[in-house]
C-alpha cells in the first residue's frame, strides 16, 4: 500500500527559505505520489537578529511562489503561515509538529546555509526517532568536501589559489591550460572612479512589482514587523525563476560591459550603478551560480562584454562566493566567535537610523535601510571599515549585516563580515585588514561625498579632522604589534612611523573622545 502524501508521506522533503530550487538534490528519487514538501514561515527566522521589512518580505514572498509553483506541479506542500493560528514560532518546533502529525517515512532536504538551523532540525529529526539526510547543493561549484580538501596541509588560505584552481577545474575563461588573455585577474583594471560629473546614465535593473501573493506578504509585513528596520517602498525583487532568469539576462546585456572598470567606484543616492543585484536570487537560489558564470562566459565569447568585466564578475561568484562558503562550513561554530582584534565597541545607534555624522555612511546606511541592498564597496569600504576603525564587537556588526540585507545568508554574510571586513579571524580568510583612511572614499567617489562635508580626509586631528582618517591612524597606532608581522602592512606601518610622538598622542586622544560620543 503506497503512502498517501496528505497524510503520510513516503519521504518528507523539508525546503527552507534559501533553497528555492525545483531541480533540488533534496527532490532527487523522489517524486508527488508518494513524498511531500513541507516549508514553515516562523517568525524566529525574522527576530534571532533584527531583521529589515524588506529581507523578510523577500524571503516570504518568494517561499510563497515556490510552494504555489510546487503545487502546481502536482505536489503537496504542507506550509506554514506566518499568521497561521498554531504557529509555535520556530524551525524547530513547526517541524515538530510536523513530523508528529505527519510521521514520514524519511526525512531529507537540500544541505542547509546556517549551521545553527542545520543543528536545530537535526536534533529535532533525532529526537522524533529520524535520521535527517542533508543532500548535496548542487547550485555550487564546489562542495564542502572539495573545499576540505584544497585547505587540507596549507598553512593559510587564500582566494587567489582557490580561485585558479576553479577556472581549471571547470574550464572557465581557460585557453587550453591558461587563462584567457594571458591573465589569471583583472583587478587592476577594475578600480577606476568617476569622473566629477559621475557614472552618467546607468541602465536599470528590473523591478518586479509583486503579484497578489507579493502584496499579501508585503502587507503582513507592514503589520506584524512595523518597529523593524527599512522600507518597503522600493520593493521590486525578482521572487520566481522566471524573473531570476529576466534580472540575469537584464544584467549581461545592459550593466555588465560597464561592471569591470567601474565596480569599486561610489557615488551618492546610487545603491546599484553597474553591479548584478543577483545575489539575492543566487542566495535564494532561484539562480545557479554555474548558469549565471556561463552567461557570463557567453557574453564575453559573444564580443559584448570586456574580458576584464567579465573575469572580474566570474571571480566574484566562482572564486569568492565558493571560497566564502567553503571557509564557513570548515571552521564553523567557533568561526562566529572570532575577534582577533579584541573589538568591544557598540554598533552606534545611527545605523539604524541613518543619520550618520559623515555623508558618505549616512548615505550607505538610508541607502542601505531603504532597499535592503549596497554593493560590495559601499559595505566593505565605508560601512564595514567604519566598524572596523571604529572597533565595533564583531558579533553585533554581523548580526546587522545580517539582518539589513535582503541577500544575507549566514553561510555567504558571516565570513564576509567576520573575515574580511572586520578581520576578526586575524587572516585566516584574508590577508591583511581592508583600512583606509577617508581619502580612499574621496578617491573612488571623485570626491562627491567630501563636497560640503564638514569633515576634510586630509586631516588627520583636529575640529576638521575626518573621522575615517583619524580612526585609520588611530587603528594602526592601536594594533601596531599586531599588524607589523603583516608583510602587507608594511608599507602602511612605514608611513605611521613618520608620525611623531606629539602627533601620535593627539590621533589617541581624539580618537577616544570620537569613540565616546559614538557610544
Amino acid at each position: 500500500m503506497q503512502a498517501d502524501p496528505l497524510l503520510r508521506p513516503r519521504c518528507l522533503v523539508l525546503v527552507l527559505g534559501d533553497q528555492l530550487d525545483a531541480e533540488a538534490a533534496a527532490f532527487d528519487a523522489c517524486d508527488p505520489a508518494h513524498d511531500a514538501v513541507w516549508m514553515a514561515e516562523v517568525p524566529e527566522e525574522a527576530t534571532h537578529v533584527v531583521s529589515s521589512k524588506a529581507r523578510i518580505a523577500l524571503f516570504l514572498a518568494a517561499m510563497r511562489q515556490f510552494a504555489h509553483a510546487r503545487r502546481a506541479a502536482g505536489w503537496t506542500v504542507h506550509y506554514t503561515h506566518l499568521d497561521q493560528p498554531g504557529n509555535t514560532g520556530s524551525l524547530g518546533s513547526e517541524l515538530r509538529r510536523a513530523l508528529r502529525t505527519l510521521r514520514p517515512g524519511s526525512l531529507r532536504m537540500t544541505a542547509p546555509g546556517d549551521w545553527r538551523v542545520l543543528r536545530m532540525l537535526r536534533e529535532v529529526a533525532a529526537a522524533e526517532g529520524l535520521e535527517l539526510q542533508p543532500c548535496v547543493d548542487r547550485h555550487f561549484y564546489t562542495t564542502v568536501q572539495d573545499f576540505a580538501a584544497h585547505a587540507r596541509g596549507r598553512g593559510t588560505l587564500r582566494l587567489e589559489l582557490f580561485y585558479r584552481e576553479q577556472r581549471r577545474r571547470h574550464g572557465v575563461l581557460m585557453d587550453g591550460d591558461r587563462p584567457v588573455g594571458g591573465r589569471w585577474n583583472f583587478d587592476a583594471d577594475n578600480r577606476e572612479a568617476f569622473d566629477s560629473g559621475g557614472p552618467g546614465q546607468v541602465p536599470a535593473a528590473p523591478v518586479f512589482e509583486p503579484d497578489a501573493r507579493g502584496r499579501e506578504v508585503l502587507a503582513l509585513v507592514r503589520a506584524r514587523f512595523a518597529a523593524h528596520p527599512g522600507s518597503l517602498e522600493t520593493f521590486g525583487w525578482p521572487l520566481t525563476r522566471a524573473q531570476a532568469l529576466e534580472a540575469l539576462r537584464a544584467f549581461v546585456r545592459d550593466r555588465l560591459p560597464g561592471f569591470g572598470r567601474w565596480q569599486d567606484a561610489l557615488w551618492p543616492g546610487e545603491p546599484l550603478l553597474w553591479h548584478s543585484r543577483l545575489s539575492a536570487a543566487l542566495n535564494l537560489k532561484l539562480l545557479g551560480a554555474r548558469e549565471v558564470v556561463e552567461a557570463v562566459q557567453q557574453a564575453w565569447s559573444a564580443g559584448t562584454v570586456p574580458l576584464a568585466s567579465a573575469e572580474g564578475f566570474i571571480r566574484q561568484v566562482l572564486g569568492w562566493r565558493e571560497y566564502v562558503r567553503g571557509i564557513y562550513w570548515t571552521r564553523m561554530p567557533g568561526y562566529a566567535e572570532g575577534n582577533a582584534l579584541h573589538a568591544r565597541a557598540p554598533l552606534p545607534a545611527h545605523f539604524w537610523s541613518g543619520d550618520a555624522p559623515m555623508p558618505c555612511l549616512a548615505d550607505a546606511l538610508r541607502l542601505t535601510l531603504r532597499t535592503g541592498h549596497a554593493h560590495h564597496i559601499a559595505r566593505l569600504m565605508v560601512i564595514g571599515l567604519y566598524t572596523l576603525l571604529l572597533g565595533v564587537e564583531p558579533r553585533q556588526v554581523h548580526a546587522w549585516f545580517l539582518g539589513v540585507y535582503v541577500d544575507a545568508v549566514e553561510w555567504v554574510e558571516l565570513p564576509n563580515v567576520l573575515g574580511m571586513s572586520q578581520w576578526a579571524d586575524g587572516g585566516a580568510m584574508a590577508s591583511k585588514p581592508y583600512v583606509a583612511s577617508g581619502q580612499y572614499i574621496r578617491r573612488m567617489s571623485a570626491g562627491a561625498y567630501c563636497r560640503g562635508c564638514r569633515f576634510d580626509p586630509a586631516q588627520r586631528t583636529g575640529p576638521r579632522a575626518c573621522p575615517y582618517t583619524l580612526l585609520y591612524w588611530d587603528f594602526l597606532l592601536r594594533h601596531e604589534p599586531v599588524l607589523a608581522a603583516n608583510p602587507r602592512m608594511a608599507m602602511q606601518l612605514r608611513n605611521l612611523q613618520r608620525v611623531d610622538p606629539g602627533e601620535r598622542t593627539r590621533i589617541a586622544r581624539e580618537a577616544e573622545q570620537w569613540r565616546s560620543q559614538e557610544a
